[in-house]
Order: structure tokens, then sequence, then C-alpha cells
């Protein structure tokens, strides 16, 4: 799937001060700047004393709402410390500084934290409150939290070093990295430890971000909401203390991960300013959480570097929809990285969708407003545990979501994960039933299960690789995937992937999924599946938030008259969102609707999950040939749009030796059925769907 090369550095810098600082003049091809020396003043990490002094005055209201933060009870202990810390050195509050040594005397003064646990998170705080608070600090704390540091440090060297999962950058090296800087001068291991992460980043990290994070998005999925965000205030404070910028050496991924990410958010404003990502393997973000704001301030941080990019003003356009963090501790967010100096440009001129390359996303959005209809389709590589096995997997949200990602995270590796949550019969993809196949362990979770879905035959149990280097060493085993198809021409956006590679060879020859996206709402979907036998069942899913409605005898007259085909036709309905569904291929096919107690079983058994994990589907629609054949079409009408629209889409297919030819709405579109080929007419203007 890809021939390109990876080079990259450690950190980025941090331009706090707006204003005061002047924006960066490193754009997203420069090379980086020569290191200039750690300054040997504090603080340093996040601005001297007099730039976060004239940042108070130039952001008054986030200030005065970080200050309460500072001075009230409550908060976590991050929240508390960054709000404590920023509030005594700008002030040169003594109580407050007393206070957040006291509170960083809580963790260096405990045990040494090692493994999988927030031990880079606990430096981080402790590096701040020793950074801002530096004149308050007595030599023994100092010693302490030095000797504390270093043998965290030596006790984590073989933890999370797989870069590709759980977030490795700002779990753990962020917290190392601002201790580093923090403690330059007076830990004599200091440079030494910098040095060492450096190294491994760019040797083993920085090139993942190039290989898995091309375009912006990431193969982890959702988890880059909870660890990005971190590791760009590393990066911020590597570049603004030695002006070494490696946001400009990984620009596949630096230069559009802002953009990306606002692909990523759901339209809508919601809980208390929020806006909710759209769930992509683990983690899920059903339910309201700071995630959230870490989102928004990571755009916020990478906006302010590419600010003189027309996209990154568009997104900063965005970002300024939702001002404030929407958690109120989260203050201080506000107050370093809402810089409102950056220029902006319509949000309504923004480009309707984007393909992220290295994971294999295409997003797609109706427009920019808050009622968009919006589509993401995965077709990527495997790289890292929380993955899941959904290649060909697609969502479709319009007011609320409509097709939506089962199962539920209820642990890692418990038995409802790894026989539903993350295998394909949890995802809008397909089934191929091969009742000899056995599916190997995967998270050292017990595989019970034969959904029919694809395969995890990796070395590891998790199904994750330590690094780019591992990865091509072993590439047959991970690049199971290819984007075969992306384009977008305004009134429609044509999307495709070759899947095949993700299931077992001995039950599947070929399986490509061929979109076009018809703005505002309607989706043809169009597979080509071919099995080693015959009598291998194939399945075609589709995970429905809500339980659809048939719409066949008895269905409203307006609705009735849409359907002059007579196919069967269900109708979704979630909130104020409606979506059609109409299977036109196999012309000979069985519907089964699976929900309530049976939505969570298949072949005899039953998985459900521990707990409830927020709004999740609650239908799972299986679509199946009527007779055994090796070789099936699939072909699939689906439009999203409000419950008061019952103008079902008007769709019919006509089938050739050579193509299927579907009429919906005034369109026509030709699939290939022998070779991926195609084209769209539309007003008597046909043009060929374009292909790499």
């Amino acid at each position: 799937m890809r021939r390109r090369s990876w080079w990259v550095d450690l950190a980025g810098g941090w331009l706090v001060i707006g204003i005061v600082m002047a924006p960066s003049s490193v754009g997203p091809t420069a090379q980086a700047a020569e290191r200039r020396p750690v300054p040997k003043e504090h603080p340093r990490l996040l601005g001297s004393k007099a730039e976060l002094q004239e940042l108070a005055r130039q952001r008054p209201e986030a200030y005065a709402r970080m200050a309460r933060v500072a001075r009230q009870a409550g908060a976590d202990d991050h929240a508390k410390m960054m709000s404590v810390a920023l509030v005594a050195a700008i002030e040169d509050d003594a109580a407050l500084a007393r206070q957040a040594i006291q509170l960083a005397r809580k963790y260096f003064e405990g045990p040494i934290r090692k493994g999988h646990v927030t031990f880079g998170h606990d430096l981080a705080l402790c590096a701040v409150g020793y950074d801002l608070c530096y004149p308050w600090w007595t030599e023994a704390d100092k010693t302490r939290f030095h000797r504390y540091m270093n043998d965290t440090v030596d006790a984590n060297v073989d933890s999370e070093t797989h870069v590709f999962h759980n977030g490795w950058y700002g779990y753990k090296n962020w917290g190392i990295g601002l201790a580093c800087y923090a403690t330059y001068y007076e830990n004599p291991r200091a440079g030494e430890i910098l040095q060492s992460l450096y190294e491994d980043y760019r040797q083993r990290a920085a090139p993942a971000l190039e290989l898995a994070g091309e375009g912006g998005g990431w193969a982890e999925g959702y988890y880059i909401h909870y660890w990005l965000y971190e590791w760009l205030v590393f990066c911020e404070a590597a570049r603004r203390c030695e002006g070494v910028d490696y946001y400009a050496l990984a620009p596949k991924f630096y230069s559009q991960r802002a953009i990306a990410s606002a692909f990523e958010m759901y339209p809508g404003i919601r809980q208390y300013g929020s806006r909710r990502p759209m769930p992509m393997g683990d983690g899920g973000g059903r339910l309201f959480g700071g995630e959230r704001d870490k989102a928004l301030s990571a755009r916020r941080i990478l906006v302010n570097y590419y600010r003189d990019d027309p996209l990154h003003q568009m997104v900063h356009a965005f970002n300024e929809l939702t001002p404030r963090s929407s958690v109120g501790e989260y203050a201080y967010k506000d107050f370093l990285w809402r810089d409102t100096t950056v220029p902006q440009r319509d949000l309504k001129s923004m480009k309707l969708s984007h393909l992220s390359r290295g994971p294999g996303y295409v997003y797609a959005r109706s427009s920019w407003d808050e009622d968009a209809t919006v589509l993401l389709f995965k077709c990527g590589d495997r790289f890292t545990a929380h993955q899941h096995l959904d290649v060909g997997h697609f969502l479709i949200f319009k007011h609320e979501e409509l097709v939506g990602d089962g199962g539920h995270y209820d642990d890692f590796g418990s038995l409802h994960d790894v026989n539903y949550h993350l295998r394909s019969i949890a995802h809008n993809t397909m089934l191929v039933y091969d009742p000899a196949e056995v599916f190997k362990n995967i998270r050292a979770g017990p595989v019970s299960g034969n959904d029919g879905g694809q395969a995890h035959n990796w070395p590891h149990h998790n199904g994750a690789v330590a690094d780019p280097q591992q990865w091509h060493k072993q590439r047959e085993l991970y690049d199971i995937a290819d984007l075969l198809a992306y384009a977008d021409r305004g009134a429609w956006m044509y999307t495709a992937g070759d899947c095949t590679r993700a299931y077992s060879p001995a039950k599947l020859r070929r399986f490509t999924r061929q979109i076009v996206y018809i703005r505002p709402g309607t989706f043809v979907v169009f597979d080509r599946v071919s099995a080693t036998r015959p009598e291998l069942k194939k399945t075609w899913l589709l995970q429905a938030m809500k339980k659809p409605v048939e719409l066949s005898a008895g269905r409203p007259p307006e609705e009735s008259a849409s359907n002059p085909a007579g196919r069967l036709l269900y109708r979704i309905d979630n909130g104020k969102g409606r979506l059609y569904l109409q299977t036109l291929l196999p012309q000979e096919h069985e519907v089964r609707l699976v929900s309530g107690a049976e939505l969570y079983s298949y072949g005899g058994k039953s998985y459900p999950p521990r707990r409830d994990t927020g709004p999740a589907p609650e239908c799972r629609v299986q679509v199946t040939p009527r007779h055994p054949a090796a070789d099936d079409y699939f072909l699939h009408v689906l439009k999203a749009t409000d419950t008061s629209d019952v103008a079902a889409p008007q769709a019919a297919v006509r089938l050739t030796d050579r193509e299927a030819v579907v009429s919906v709405d005034g369109w026509r579109i030709g699939f290939g059925l022998a070779e991926l080929f195609g084209w769209i007419e539309h007003d008597g203007r046909r043009e060929p769907l374009p292909h790499q």
C-alpha cells in the first residue's frame, strides 16, 4: 500500500504568547531549526514570567476563570497544578506556590510507579510545579524530585515501547521530556535522558507518525484524542526551550492533524459546549469526557503553528465556534492555547472531504453547518491493539448517529470485547462464514466465537507491532488493505477499497467496496465478494442505532410511492435523524434484524457487555443471498435525512453481463462486475469514477 520514506526527531515548541511572541516562521515543509541553549531562568516551559504576565493581560477572561480554579477547592490534580502554578508565577503568590509544591510532593515522595500506569502524567505534573514555582522550592525538595524523576525513568525504560500502541507519545514521554526541560541545569541526568528520548523518537516513533498517521488520522483511532494534546504540550515546550522544531520534520502527520481532527468531530455542539468525536476503535467517546477539550486544545496548538495556512485558518474558525473548554477546571487550556490573533477564513469555504492515507480513513461531509451529514470510511492496515477487525467499515451521521460502531468497550480483553466489540460482526463490513475457521485469542482474551469475520493471525496476541521497522519486516501480516480511490467533485464524493487481505485466504478471494456519496445525504455502496467455495455464507452488515422499521405492506402512501421497484425498504430514526436503507443486490436475498437479547449473540453463544458505555447500535442488520454462490454482489442505497422527510430514495438497478447500473434520484452510477471500474452520470453528463 505504501512506498515512502520516514524521517523525524522529537519536540516542537510552545507559542503561548500570541502578540508578545511572534508567530513561528517555520512552515510545514521547513527543516528543524538549529538547537539553542536551554534558558537558565525559570519559568521556561510555558514562557518566561514576563511573557506569562503579558498573556494574562491579553486574555483576562480566561485568566480570571483559571485564577478561580486555582483559589477554589476542587479540580483534578493536573488541572489544579496547572492553574495554581501558573497563577503563582504570574502574581508572585507564595501561598499558591507552596500549595503547588505540596501537590507535587504527593507524587515525588510516593512510590516509584512503573508499567501500564500514568507515571508520565505524574512527572509532567511535578515538572510544571517545579518550573513555575521554582523560587519557592527548598533544596531538599528539589533533590527529592530529581531522584524521583531519575528513578521513574530508569524503572520504565522497557514500559510501553510499542510506538503505535496506547499513545506512547503522550502517556510516557511528554512527562519525561517536561521533567528534563524543567530540571535541565539542576539535575545532572536531565540532558542525558532528554537526548535518549530524542534518539528513540527520531529512530522509531516519528517514523510511526509518518507511516500510521499520514494525513492526520491515526490508525489507533479514538485514542489519539486522549494522548495527542499532552504530546503537543511537550513539543511546544521543546521548541520554546531549545528551538528544535519537529512538527516540520513529520509534516505528513502534523500538517494535517488539525484538519483531520475537525473532520472527526460530529456536527452539533453538545454537552457543555463540546463536540463529540466519532467512534474509531477502542475508547468510543459516547459519553461526555475531558478528551473533547483535549481535542480542541490540540487543534488550537497546531492551528497556531500553521497559522499562515488557509486550511488551518478555516479550522481556527471551526474552533472558535466552541471558544471555551467544556470542563470549567480546564480554563488553563483556554488561557494557554486560545489565540484569537490567528487569522480566520470563512468556514463555508472549507473543503468537504479529507483523505488520511496512513490509517486508511476517508472523511466526508455535506457542509460545515451544524446539521451536516457525515461519512467515515475505513480501509487501512494493522498497527496496534486498539484497532478493531473492521476493514471496510463506515459510519453515517445526521443529527445523531444513524449507522454506528457496535458493542461496548467494557474492558480490554473481556469476553464481550474479544468476541464481539472488536470483531467484524460489530461493524459495517462483510462476514464470510467458514465453519472450519478457528480464531486465535486476541488481547489475551479467550476467543470462542466464529463470527465469519476478519482474521487476526498476528504473532503478538494484541496484534501490535513494536515500530515501523518491524512492520516492514513482517509486512505480509500487517499490510491488509488498500484504499483504491478517493475523489471529490463537490456534488459527489467517491472512495473505494480492497478489503480482501483482512480475511483468511482459505475462505475469501475478493472483497472490494465502492462508495459514492451524493450530497447532501445519499450513499450508494457496492461490494464484490468472492468466496473460495459457494457454500460459505456471506453476510452484509449494518449496525443500526435504532431498530429499523420495515416499509413494505402497510407503510405510508407517500413512502410507498417512492419505492416503485417494490424492493424491501427500511427506515431508521434516531432523534431528528432518519436513514432509509434499500437492498438492490443480491436480487434474491434475506434480511435479518438482530436486536434485544439476541444482539450480542451468534453461533449459539452469547457475549453481553459487562457495562454500558453509552448509546450504541441497538440492531444488527444482516443481508444474505438467498442462494449459495461463489461470487455475489451487494448493492445498497442509503439516504440520511431529517425525520420530517418521507421521500425515500427512488432507487432501481439494472444488471448486464458487465456491470450493475443503479438509478437514484436523477443519478445513474455504473459499477463493473468482473473488474473494479465505474462511472457516474447526472443531467446527461457522464464521467468515470477515478481509481489510483
